[in-house]
């Protein structure tokens, strides 16, 4: 599941109606405002103004900005979680849906930059304003899967240190690449499949058993 992508729509006021994709392309336009302007630049006037819409209008999708964080928080969760789900229903040896699940993680961040800056380079007022919830239950639900493959490998004898120790740093490392290429695009990177691939295998060789 991918967030929808904003639409330039300033130039004029748009029906009412039209709610499910209405409500999509306020988070759309709402998750890029919070990473431009950060949470405390962003006002209903400038989501409103993104979308086409007067600020009243937006109300009535929305009671305040805090409750939109929230909501695009919760959508990009549920899309991992989804992800790690229909992993975890895959026959497959446990390093194997591993990788997966890593690989799906890393898709991810990379295809929605600023959904993945929301809920996982999160900042205090961030947190303090609808970012918390979502990260304690549907972040929490979403690692503990993870967590568990991880554990069904040292089950399996495929661990060189304790479980928790390895679901860390596997995570650790593929949120290290994700935050550094998309917040660093300046920079001379190699080939993203190639850096994404060296770094899971260094990963797996150094944590895991051959």
């Amino acid at each position: 599941m991918t967030l929808a992508a904003p639409l330039n729509l300033r130039s004029h006021r748009k029906p009412k109606g039209e709610g499910h994709a209405r409500r999509a392309e306020i988070l759309a336009a709402a998750e890029r405002i919070f990473v431009e302007h950060g949470y405390e630049g962003a006002t209903i006037r400038k989501i409103a103004d993104e979308v086409g819409l007067s600020s009243t209008a937006l109300y009535m999708h929305f009671s305040e900005k805090g409750e939109i964080l929230q909501e695009i928080c919760r959508q990009a969760f549920e899309a991992l979680l989804e992800a790690n789900q229909a992993i975890i229903a895959e026959p497959a040896r446990p390093e194997a849906r591993l990788r997966r699940m890593l690989q799906a993680y890393i898709d991810f961040g990379f295809a929605n930059p600023n959904a993945y800056r929301l809920i996982y380079m999160t900042r205090p007022v961030e947190l303090a304003h609808g970012a918390q919830a979502p990260a304690q239950e549907l972040g929490g639900s979403l690692y503990r899967s993870f967590e568990a493959v991880v554990e069904d490998a040292g089950t399996a004898g495929l661990l060189r240190t304790d479980a928790r120790t390895t679901a860390q740093a596997l995570w650790a490392g593929c949120h290290g690449v994700v935050s550094l290429v998309i917040t660093k695009p300046y920079f001379d990177w190699v080939e993203r499949e190639t850096l994404v691939t060296t770094l899971l295998e260094g990963l797996f060789a150094g944590l895991l058993k051959s």
